[in-house]
């Protein structure tokens, strides 16, 4: 998952859909959770549900951008913010993996309070739904699994291509692919090893947290964050 910076309230908001375009201005077209690229149906999705919270509801503190599938599997599940991993507050690449197939789980490097809230939050999303898995079979219209899944593939060939020819043009040619796609931590995470790559996805995707990475692009604690 993707560790964002969306920066300051540009504005104040009446109504919080009006906040869609200052978003996505701030940290792309990209659900915050799948991190799939969006282009409609993307909405403005309360962190703390405006059920819980009704004061929170036009606050841009209380705003992500979210798709279809992650808003409805979230829906107005009550939360604390304390016990899940949040992008726009964690280094969430550090505490969630992306392995073979895009399966997403928590990240094994994680203490066991941090595993908890980890996987807290890959079910509070649906994150971890994909068929055969009993009890977490997705509906037909949750494709997120089958993104991530061919997003890894295509990752992996463009790794194959690069190792075969590696060229300027053509680290530039993979980003651009990377970018009209979306999910970010499987291209980062493919991309392991190769300090280039991932400095040239980390500055196209717009608002990426360029303070969650070291000198070596390596994903590390976030200030004031959980991990």
């Amino acid at each position: 998952m993707r560790p964002v910076s969306k920066g300051s309230a540009p504005s104040t908001y009446n109504n919080y859909r009006d906040a869609k375009p200052d978003l996505v201005d701030r940290i792309g077209e990209y659900c915050c959770y799948c991190e799939r690229q969006i282009e409609t149906h993307l909405a403005v999705e309360h962190v703390i549900p405006q059920t819980q919270r009704p004061s929170s509801a036009t606050k841009w503190r209380n705003f992500v951008l979210s798709c279809v599938n992650c808003n409805s599997c979230k829906l107005d599940t009550p939360v604390k913010l304390s016990d899940h991993l949040w992008p726009h507050r964690d280094n969430t690449l550090r505490a969630f993996e992306y392995r073979v197939g895009g399966i997403v789980s928590a990240h094994g490097s994680l203490n066991t309070a941090l595993s908890a809230k980890a996987n807290a939050t890959i079910r509070l999303v649906g994150l971890d739904k994909r068929p055969g898995l009993v009890g977490r079979e997705p509906t037909s219209a949750d494709k997120r699994w089958l993104k991530r899944q061919q997003t890894w593939s295509l990752a992996q060939r463009k790794r194959q291509d690069l190792q075969a020819q590696d060229t300027t043009a053509l680290r530039e040619a993979i980003v651009d692919i990377a970018v009209s796609r979306g999910i970010f931590s499987i291209w980062w995470t493919v991309f392991n090893g190769d300090a280039d790559m991932r400095c040239r996805l980390r500055r196209a995707f717009v608002g990426t947290h360029h303070q969650s990475f070291d000198a070596q692009e390596n994903a590390v604690q976030r200030a004031r964050g959980q991990v």
